[in-house]
């Protein structure tokens, strides 16, 4: 028994010691992305961001049809849901859909019909596009098989214009996904910046910078939003708005971290690698940006991770009140508008799915920004 012992007891100190020694070695980078990969809910999180921000990139391609064709006869057809079996096999279809206006309401009502169905497939043929504006093609992920046939399929139903839902949702991922990581990215590099300024040179920079984030978080959020995005001129064009939407909310949202990033800067200032940078001739904003801010990348990182899910619900509020990025652009924001009728809510409830992309977009950015966090604090593990 004894010999056993001392034989396991051989075998398990090589690898321990090896795996000591990777620790020590391994970098910063490396060790927060062990430590984050053993967080499950966080690393599936990351998968579905990955998911929408590959639709950020080309929504064409994960779309159906032109989010913009309308056609007035098909509004307001219900989601039709996809079957991947008949009695041939594995032939996924969704059923066609039968109108009939209904004598008494006027209003048109529409039937599936199981014995008529629309042949589905991936990486099907239809509409083109341009690729990142390098190559055009017409390729998308799923759709009807037969790019010839009038038949088409709703998947999240259609709206009052007959524009299809599906299609709109995927344009509407890239404009409120794109909104969230430009804001923070703009408030960042000012939080960055201007809290920098204002714990590492101090004085009056930091006297003036301090009072000016003391105002900015006294006044009420909402309101401020309501007057600067009234003050947009209403004959701006959606790329215009769009712009000035990611400036509104960077320009309110860069305040926390400045203070955060005002305080770690009160600390680095006196430790050696600042002073051997400052003795060796650097320059403010080369010590700030080269040698403290890199110190802790990561907490900036999951700071920011938390921050963008805060945007996205900013951006799709006020485009929902009609005060954000408007029509004909799409975001999730204004595919809500739709559903702003309680009757059009009772008639066509599939008009706030939109709203659960938002809830999943920003339930996914709230858990990656949680492990981030958990895996960039040193004292922790």
């Amino acid at each position: 028994m004894a010999e056993d012992e001392k034989l396991e007891v051989t075998l398990e100190a090589p690898v321990d010691s090896i795996a000591e020694e990777r620790v020590s070695v391994a970098s910063n980078w490396k060790l927060v992305w062990w430590r984050f990969r053993k967080n499950r809910l966080a690393v599936v999180s990351a998968v579905v961001l990955i998911f929408f921000y590959m639709v950020v990139l080309v929504p064409e391609f994960f779309s159906t049809q032109d989010p913009e064709a309308t056609e007035a006869f098909l509004a307001f057809i219900p989601i039709t849901g996809i079957s991947l079996f008949d009695k041939t096999g594995f032939n996924p279809s969704v059923p066609m859909v039968a109108g009939k206006r209904n004598p008494v309401t006027l209003r048109m009502e529409w039937v599936p019909d199981e014995e008529k169905r629309i042949p589905i497939g991936i990486f099907v043929h239809g509409y083109r596009y341009k690729v990142l504006e390098f190559f055009e093609t017409d390729i998308h992920l799923i759709g009807a098989r037969d790019p010839n046939s009038k038949d088409r399929a709703h998947f999240f139903g259609t709206d009052r214009l007959g524009r299809d839902q599906w299609s709109r949702m995927m344009f509407g991922t890239r404009t409120s996904m794109t909104v969230g990581l430009v804001a923070v990215a703009l408030s960042v590099i000012l939080g960055v910046l201007l809290g920098g300024i204002s714990g590492y040179v101090g004085g009056w920079p930091d006297i003036i910078i301090q009072r000016v984030i003391e105002l900015m978080q006294s006044l009420p959020t909402i309101p401020i939003w309501l007057m600067m995005t009234a003050a947009l001129p209403q004959d701006w064009r959606p790329d215009q708005v769009f712009f000035a939407i990611t400036v509104i909310l960077a320009f309110i949202g860069w305040t926390t971290l400045g203070r955060e990033v005002r305080g770690r800067f009160l600390s680095l200032r006196e430790e050696d690698f600042v002073l051997a940078a400052e003795l060796a001739g650097c320059s403010r904003f080369r010590i700030i940006t080269r040698h403290m801010v890199p110190a802790f990348m990561s907490h900036i990182i999951a700071s920011s991770t938390l921050a963008i899910p805060v945007m996205i619900i900013s951006e799709t509020s006020l485009s929902y009140l009609g005060l954000g990025i408007r029509p004909p652009a799409i975001s999730w924001g204004v595919l809500l508008q739709e559903a702003q009728n309680i009757q059009t809510v009772a008639l066509a409830p599939w008009l706030m799915i939109p709203g659960v992309a938002v809830i999943i977009a920003v339930l996914a950015f709230n858990l990656v920004g949680d492990g981030l966090r958990d895996a960039a604090d040193p004292y922790g593990h």
